[in-house]
């Protein structure tokens, strides 16, 4: 498929192909004409990047863990710095389930004041 269908099906710029392209996490072939063709798989592998991309990895992290999905090759330093990297997200969703918690105490804390005039309580920003 060309790029512009590419873009189309997974709702990326062409632009940011061409820099996916840049970066070595996707690949395509040339027409005699200059054009780029990818193949099927280049959907799902776009969801993979851009999903790797949301949970906050760098360009770089990504290229660095995706040689399995590209080229079919895993090493033992490949799954470490998978598991390293799944690690860290652990420890980002725990901090963002403890910011979530105490945002819905300040909410709780505001709801309450509107209800009553009351001041909010103490430690509810806390």
């Amino acid at each position: 498929m060309r790029i512009g269908e590419l873009a189309r099906r997974t709702g990326v710029t062409t632009r940011a192909l061409r820099y996916y392209e840049e970066q070595n996490l996707l690949t395509s072939e040339r027409s005699g004409s200059g054009q780029r063709h990818y193949a099927e798989d280049a959907v799902d592998r776009i969801y993979l990047i851009r999903q790797l991309y949301a949970a906050g990895l760098s360009s770089k992290a990504v290229a660095e863990l995706t040689p399995c999905v590209i080229d079919g090759k895993a090493t033992p330093e490949l799954l470490q710095r998978l598991a390293a990297e799944r690690d860290h997200l652990d420890r980002r969703i725990a901090d963002l389930v403890h910011a979530r918690d105490r945002l819905d105490s300040v909410i709780s804390g505001a709801s309450s004041n509107m209800h009553t005039g009351a001041h909010c309580p103490p430690g509810a920003d806390a």
